[in-house]
């Protein structure tokens, strides 16, 4: 779970990290009465990067430049990511600018400390164009972050040494962060340097595990407000994971498994067709959940067709035909459904497909077979 700029810093501000704080803003009528310190910035946000460069940054040096920014930045669309929400905050003079993170290293199974002396939105250009000026230490979660990280990341960087004590102690705070808020990135960029020569963390960054929010509800109902596509949300109450895809797509995929999701979309891609939605089931789906599974899915009105491909395993082939069924029978829809599984009682599931007597649900013996169903089809949907 990405947390948004304002819920970072809230988390920065329990574990002391130097930076200003600001107010968030949900509507102009927010700014009537409060004290703003100026000069100030206006941020969009939203759970994406680049916002400065798409214009949802701006700063304001009195309140008629406020409400002007605030007037624009409201309602923007941002890579797809509607501005509802804005985080005013005290301009900060900055003489340098620093890159500081701490990330999952899912090949290395660690976390790993990411630092440049050139930090700043061209921070990505920087990785590609200039790779020698980010610098990487891995931590061992064992042993935990050692001391001598922070001396290691000024002398390598070319920084100046007098820097150390306050890099240390804010690689201290974002490490106790990165641990005890179950988190995968925690992210400072920019880390500006002050002309008075003190650290501040201008911008905040913070990706959960999503797996661990169960020992942060009160990130759970954040997600849920910050959701604004209702299928998403729908499908969380079934636990089913919903993932909007193309908005031009045309066919829905239902899975079990990233990995057979993915395999799904690029076999239809390659196809010629483009996937508008996927559905994780995940695991031990019986009829009833399938059949809500089925009903979200064909409730996206872009949806022509939809795709089912499935491993029996803890997922009986047969629950799934039953969820099928169930769907026709009780909401009797005539988009086009096509089904593949392999596994248990695979034979019972396709008894059960074959019961429903609809032509419109089709039983497909693999992959390509089912992908080929739907392009045979393709012109009628």
């Amino acid at each position: 779970m990405d947390l948004m700029e304002y819920k970072a810093k809230e988390y920065f501000d329990l574990y002391r990290i130097a930076g200003p704080r600001g107010f968030v803003v949900n509507s102009l009528a927010d700014l009537d009465g409060l004290e703003v310190e100026y000069p100030c910035m206006v941020k969009a946000q939203v759970q994406i990067g680049g916002r400065g460069k798409a214009g949802g940054i701006k700063p304001a040096t009195n309140t008629s430049e406020l409400e002007a920014a605030c007037a624009a930045i409201l309602g923007m669309d941002i890579k797809g990511h509607p501005v509802k929400r804005l985080l005013v905050t005290r301009q900060v003079e900055v003489a340098s600018e620093w890159y500081l993170s701490i990330a999952l290293d899912r090949v290395k199974k660690c976390p790993i400390v990411i630092f440049s002396s050139v930090g700043g939105v061209d921070i990505e250009e920087t990785a590609k164009t200039d790779p020698d000026k980010i610098i990487r230490v891995t931590i061992d979660p064992i042993v935990g972050l050692r001391p001598y990280v922070a001396t290691y990341l000024v002398s390598k960087s070319g920084i100046d040494a007098s820097y150390t004590g306050q890099l240390a102690d804010m690689l201290d705070k974002l490490y106790a962060l990165f641990r005890e808020g179950d988190c995968l990135l925690c992210e400072i960029n920019p880390l500006a340097v002050t002309p008075a020569g003190e650290l501040q963390a201008l911008d905040a960054k913070v990706t959960v595990d999503d797996a661990a929010l169960y020992r942060h509800p009160e990130l759970i109902e954040l997600r849920d407000e910050m959701e604004s596509h209702p299928l998403i949300l729908e499908a969380r109450k079934f636990r089913f994971l919903f993932i909007p895809c193309d908005p031009d797509g045309e066919v829905a995929v239902i899975s079990n498994g990233s990995g057979m999701i993915m395999s799904c979309i690029d076999v239809l891609s390659k196809n010629g067709m483009k996937t508008v939605a996927a559905l994780d089931l995940g695991g031990g789906a019986t009829g009833d959940r399938v059949k809500e599974a089925i009903r979200i899915c064909l409730s996206e009105p872009k949806t022509k067709a939809l795709f089912i491909n499935i491993f029996g395993g803890i997922t009986r082939c047969d629950e799934i035909a039953a969820g099928v069924k169930g769907f026709v029978d009780e909401y009797g829809s005539d988009k086009l459904v096509v089904i593949r599984f392999e596994g248990t009682n695979k034979e019972k599931g396709i008894a059960v497909l074959e019961s429903i007597g609809k032509p419109n649900v089709v039983f497909a013996d693999g992959l390509y077979e089912g992908v080929d169903a739907i392009k045979e089809r393709r012109a009628s949907l």
